[in-house]
């Protein structure tokens, strides 16, 4: 698409306009320190209404790439920049604002290098020797400023008359901008003086930026004096009204022409913990109990689905360590259900990592189950949670779109949760919406033709292959359906389609697709 300028970017750098890309199928883990109280401010004041964040673990992942031939909304120097120290440990109290702001700072620094959010938390954690409290904080922060990184990068091209060098201070900036301007209808986690005097002392923290004190107090306070003039000017731009890159607001729009507006609130949203009911050990009824018992409100939004009215670390989860419920989102609870697996089956799960929808499986009938995945690292996550839940399978490395790895034993079910541009799960994953390109659709699309297309000689004749994405690009979902069923004469059976992310009372899951087909009989 043609636009008058190009779209913003997460690494200034002259060029094209496209999103992130997505490398293959490996997808990193979430990080720990998950739904943390944050840092105490000034004098040991807690900050108000502060945002608890626990991204769940994916069942169809992602591992962006380091963005290519983006173009740049703010204005940038052509000067020679030194290598900025993300890794330096600021000397600075762990308990202190400061410390969580610069730790998020460098989150937002590795991810404009083409690091997903929660590898980039994992490594800031380490580096920093961030304690419990601290990693909950800069999640938190990192998290908030990822979801708001449209309009705050917009205000500061507003006040700047270039793009703040090195990276990691522009995203210290743009995360104080996010604790200053938060959502409508929701409360700043900190006084604005808090925020300011904290961001400056923190820019004093670090060497690659301690000459820049003067110009994040001056920007800060700028904003806090023209609020609404700023907000006025940038908010005309798409970009910053929604958050997301320009191409990205016009795909949902062409695609979803009566929904796209509520698509893309819906990506902005905080999203639930959503919990996946063991029941070989326990029922929804008797769990709901259990969680009223321990002081935690939830309500049932699936057939095995609870959401915890606030979200927790999984430590604190009632049964959690001993398999009595997983992490699930519901939209990706309903794939073993359709895949309507009975005991003695053999059943292939490709693409598994990290493990959830295999655990579901397993939790449904006895099967002979093979967890298939690309990465040999992300397996060791697939046989811990079968681990945690009493279960077994045989799990596999190998990639889906090869033969290598098959004793030649056709299965009766087979899924195949295929690698795609993540789209659906954006209010989980907000760095997707600017590690993504537009062309990385076509690619991923084609990448998951010769999947389904290998798996399907794999399945036996009246066996059924459950296809799921979570994208809400149809070229990635009913486009390819459609061309599947066309090329292999496979029978179209009842599935849900196309889900858009949705959240409401009974109702709370990710954007995802489903399609079921069965293979002819003998």
């Amino acid at each position: 698409m043609t636009e008058k300028r190009p779209t913003l970017t997460l690494k200034p750098k002259a060029g094209g306009r496209n999103g992130g890309k997505k490398a293959g199928p490996a997808r990193p883990g979430g990080a720990s320190g998950k739904g943390q109280t944050a840092p105490r401010g000034p004098g040991g004041t807690p900050p108000r209404g502060t945002q608890q964040v626990e991204p769940a673990p994916r069942d169809a992942g992602y591992a962006p790439s380091r963005p290519k031939d983006e173009g740049a909304r703010l204005r940038h120097s052509h000067e020679v920049k030194a290598h900025v120290q993300l890794d330096y440990s600021p000397d600075l109290r762990t308990d202190s604002l400061a410390f969580a702001l610069l730790g998020a700072a460098s989150s937002l620094a590795r991810v404009r290098a083409g690091t997903a959010l929660p590898q980039a938390l994992a490594e800031v954690f380490q580096a920093y020797d961030a304690p419990p409290q601290a990693r909950g904080a800069i999640q938190d922060i990192a998290y908030r400023a990822m979801r708001q990184l449209g309009r705050s990068e917009i205000l500061l091209g507003l006040m700047t008359s270039k793009a703040p060098e090195p990276a990691m201070l522009a995203g210290l900036l743009e995360c104080a901008l996010a604790l200053l301007d938060p959502p409508e209808g929701s409360e700043p986690p900190y006084e604005a003086f808090t925020v300011v005097d904290q961001a400056v002392f923190a820019s004093s923290a670090h060497p690659d930026f301690a000459h820049a004190r003067a110009m994040v107090n001056a920007v800060l306070r700028r904003f806090l004096r023209e609020r609404e003039k700023l907000l006025g000017a940038a908010l005309r731009d798409q970009v910053a009204q929604w958050n997301y890159p320009q191409w990205w607001i016009d795909s949902v729009r062409t695609a979803y022409p009566d929904d796209w507006q509520a698509i893309l609130q819906a990506g902005n949203r905080q999203p639930p913990l959503t919990l996946r009911v063991n029941r070989r050990r326990t029922d929804v009824d008797t769990y709901l109990k259990t969680l009223a018992a321990a002081g935690m409100r939830a309500e049932q939004v699936g057939p095995s689905a609870v959401r915890l009215a606030q979200a927790v670390n999984v430590a604190q989860i009632p049964g959690f360590a001993d398999g009595l419920v997983s992490v699930q989102d519901a939209g990706a609870q309903l794939a073993a259900p359709l895949l309507d697996v009975h005991d003695g089956m053999r059943v292939l799960d490709a693409c598994a990592a990290p493990g959830g929808k295999s655990g579901h499986i397993l939790e449904s009938a006895d099967v002979d189950l093979t967890a298939l995945d690309a990465d040999a690292r992300r397996l060791v996550r697939v046989d811990q949670n079968l681990q945690r839940l009493g279960l077994s399978a045989t799990v596999k490395a190998g990639a889906a779109e090869a033969v290598d790895w098959w004793d030649g034993r056709q299965y009766d079910r087979i899924l195949a949760d295929v690698p795609c541009t993540a789209s659906g799960i954006v209010r989980r994953h907000p760095d997707i919406r600017w590690l993504r390109r537009k062309s990385d659709t076509h690619q991923l699309a084609t990448l998951s033709g010769k999947i389904l297309d290998n798996l399907w000689q794999m399945l036996r004749p009246d066996g059924k292959l459950l296809f799921v994405t979570c994208s809400l690009w149809p070229q990635e979902s009913e486009a390819q359906a459609a061309a599947f069923a066309a090329r292999h004469g496979a029978v179209r059976l009842d599935a849900p389609g196309q889900l858009l992310p949705r959240s409401g009372a009974g109702q709370d899951h990710d954007g995802l697709f489903y399609a079921l087909f069965q293979k002819a009989g003998a």
